[in-house]
């Protein structure tokens, strides 16, 4: 269980819309929406990966320890979410060194894990790898084997494996589930919100029973926020991705707690699977 902690104006959808020099003047919801996420997996004895954005950290250092203190894994979303294939070999090296070494000073722990925002790795970039491993970094969960107008590298392997490109390092995608010789998104985003709960359900158990791997599902602090104030301007394929079912993603995410069994990712792909 996996989740990327990034506030509402922070999404790469409403980047063209919503300057990054004003994400300080925004009002935040960032905070609240933890808060009730951080008690629903308390209340599900759920431990998780949280792939925190090292803009979150600086300003709520004691979010990000609460987060710690409950013991979940504290990993790494990048600085700012800046996209890894807007930026150069120099840039991307730079920036997840800085996250890495901010949320391990705040949280007191070692961070091993990343997640590239909009898992923007892929094909043309793949020396993004390079630089985690040199970072520091044991994982990555940034390649997304589908097909998606804005990311994606459909060919690349659906569960956990070694790139030959970064020594040491473990590259763990979202889950996928495969029909029709084609891969279909079944780890969480604006697909389950998107699709009934019984089809996402089934994917995550078809995953399990058929290809006998531990599935990995993610989701935003935003999703479960319906009250999030609404962007106007924005085109309406970015307005109905974005908040398609907000009202009911809290539900669906307590469903989900409930019906599968879930832990952190550093526990199931560092240390062994249980």
């Amino acid at each position: 269980m996996t989740i990327d902690v990034e506030d509402y104006f922070q999404v790469s959808a409403f980047e063209a819309h919503i300057d990054r020099a004003s994400w300080d003047t925004i009002p935040a919801r960032v905070e609240r929406n933890l808060e009730v996420i951080l008690g629903l997996l308390a209340q599900h004895n759920v431990h998780a990966t949280f792939f925190t954005l090292g803009w979150v950290a600086k300003r709520y250092p004691a979010l990000v320890r609460r987060i710690v203190d409950q013991g979940h894994e504290l990993a790494s979303h990048g600085f700012n979410h800046g996209r890894a294939h807007e930026q150069s070999k120099g840039e991307f090296f730079d920036d997840v060194r800085c996250a890495k070494h901010l949320l391990e000073d705040t949280g007191a722990v070692p961070v091993l894990g990343y997640r590239a925002p909009s898992f923007s790795i892929g094909r043309a970039n793949l020396w993004a790898l390079e630089c985690l491993a040199d970072a520091g970094y044991r994982y990555s969960s940034s390649i997304y084997p589908i097909r998606h107008d804005h990311y994606g590298m459909p060919d690349a392997p659906r569960f956990s494996h070694r790139p030959g490109n970064a020594q040491g390092l473990i590259e763990i995608p979202v889950s996928t589930v495969r029909v029709w010789n084609r891969n279909f998104p079944a780890g969480g985003g604006g697909y389950f919100r998107l699709m009934p709960y019984a089809m996402s359900s089934w994917c995550l158990r078809r995953v399990n029973r058929v290809d006998q791997e531990p599935c990995v599902f993610y989701f935003h602090p935003w999703e479960i926020d319906p009250d999030q104030p609404r962007q106007t301007g924005v085109p309406l394929k970015t307005r109905f991705r974005h908040y398609v079912n907000l009202s009911r993603m809290r539900a669906r995410i307590e469903r989900l707690l409930h019906d599968f069994r879930w832990d952190r990712m550093d526990h199931i792909f560092l240390q062994g699977r249980a």
